[in-house]
């Protein structure tokens, strides 16, 4: 029997812009955007400029867009950097079930390799993330077991191999040798994630620059492995323990997974929004203030323990505090809000949040789904002995619990605005006219010509 990635290479193939539904481009259109944002507002993130340096030390100049820089790199160089400034906030969008970012990896290395050969349309770049996230998402979904490497960035490159097979329309015995490829080259370890280092968003960045080089690879005819996901040492039960592909393979051109896709409304872990939602969502309906707190807590999943349930401590690194559900619940009930502002020095060493966020307890709570980040349950103790709770089943950003249109608009608007080089002010707008319209745009070096700082 052959390797189930030959369905993925198939799918990827054989999919052309025509047969996606309009749900799937308008949920394209909306994520291609978002990401562009949150890519700007990662031109803020840790050691971006030494990074870039680096880049052009060992992969070279080029045509290819660091976004928000003035500066043109390699496209693996610039895949690289697009990929790590995306993820660095941890602001970009996720499929929950999947528990991956799907869109980062794969617009990071697509719009890299756009810019390096020029013509690749909007109607291709749709298709190609469309595509990218199905790979992704399908494999995340068929995992039967918790995550022990950093998914996104390990699933992440399979959905940069299908994006660029897309692009550069490769046949289904071309494809199957790039998602080997891509196999050979991946990384991605929780040891990042654990710590609250910035090799995390680093290791997206790897993935992306690697993706071009297999895409390379693979494009000079230069062959790979056959079993790439089943194997005896294939990605299930290497990279992930346990997976059963039957789970998915019935579901693959007919479900459409971007159609999924949740919005990140904070920037911070995913698994942290659950709780944020809840204790915002209470607060909204008490009334009451984070001075009457005397002790709060939340019941979550164990994958959920596992990425966020981190105690509050001194001397937080910006990655750690926004992998800390206790210190991004403390600062919304402080505030009303959670920014990216609330990661600057001052506030991770506030002694009121930090006093507070020790307070709030994350307590697993038992469930048996080792892929699942909900249900969540919080419960606050306030001073005057009342004890409040609110479950949370979908969270916000959930194509079920969605931002709206004026919402989404916002959050790039913002993300625009706060890039660490100024960018014209007018292009903000015109780049939401642009991905509004993208199925008529010709070359898609046209949106990055858009994220060029002012001179």
């Amino acid at each position: 029997m052959s390797d189930p990635i030959r369905v993925f290479a198939e799918h990827v193939s054989r999919t052309h812009y025509e047969d996606l539904p309009e749900t799937a481009v308008r949920a394209a259109r909306i994520f291609i955007l978002d990401t562009l944002g949150v890519g700007l507002a990662g031109t803020n993130g840790p050691r971006v400029r030494e990074l870039i340096e680096a880049s052009a030390a060992m992969l070279g100049e080029g045509t290819a867009q660091c976004w928000g820089h003035r500066r043109s790199l390699s496209a693996p160089g610039a895949a690289m950097v697009n990929g790590y400034q995306i993820h660095n906030s941890e602001f970009d969008c996720v499929h929950e079930a999947a528990v991956i970012h799907p869109v980062t990896v794969c617009l990071a290395a697509v719009m890299a390799h756009a810019d390096r050969i020029g013509g690749v349309s909007g109607r291709d770049l749709v298709t190609a993330v469309v595509l990218g996230v199905d790979v992704a998402c399908h494999l995340g979904v068929a995992t039967t077991s918790g995550l022990r490497f950093f998914r996104p960035a390990t699933a992440g490159i399979f959905a940069a191999a299908a994006g660029l097979g897309s692009v550069l329309r490769f046949d289904a015995g071309r494809q199957q040798a790039l998602f080997g490829h891509v196999y050979g080259q991946l990384c991605g370890t929780m040891q990042p994630h654990t710590e609250g280092s910035m090799l995390l968003g680093l290791q997206i960045g790897f993935n992306a620059r690697n993706a071009l080089i297999a895409a390379d690879l693979a494009q000079r005819g230069i062959p790979s492995i056959e079993n790439t996901l089943e194997g005896p040492f294939g990605y299930f039960g290497m990279i992930e323990a346990k997976g059963d592909m039957a789970r998915v393979l019935g579901d693959i051109g007919k479900l459409w997974r971007i159609t999924e896709v949740a919005h990140k409304p904070f920037p911070s872990g995913r698994a942290t929004h659950g709780m944020l939602d809840g204790f915002m969502e209470l607060q909204a309906a008490h009334g009451f203030n984070a001075a009457e707190i005397d002790s709060a807590e939340a019941r979550i999943p164990p994958l959920t323990h596992h990425l966020v349930g981190r105690p509050v401590i001194d001397d937080m690194s910006p990655n750690y505090a926004r992998l800390c559900g206790s210190y991004v619940s403390a600062r919304a009930l402080l505030s009303g809000r959670l920014g990216i502002d609330d990661f600057s020095d001052e506030r991770r060493c506030d002694p009121q949040t930090l006093a507070l966020g020790r307070r709030i307890k994350a307590v697993v709570d038992g469930n048996p789904d080792a892929n699942a980040l909900t249900p969540i349950t919080v419960v606050v103790r306030l001073k005057d002995g009342r004890a409040l709770s609110r479950t949370i089943d979908t969270v916000y950003g959930n194509p079920a619990k969605p931002m709206t249109r004026e919402a989404h608009l916002a959050k790039f608007r913002h993300n625009f605005e706060t890039a660490l080089l100024p960018l014209p002010p007018d292009n903000s707008d015109r780049l939401i006219e642009m991905l509004d319209a993208i199925e008529h745009l010709g070359d898609v070096r046209e949106i990055g010509a858009l994220l060029v700082p002012s001179v």
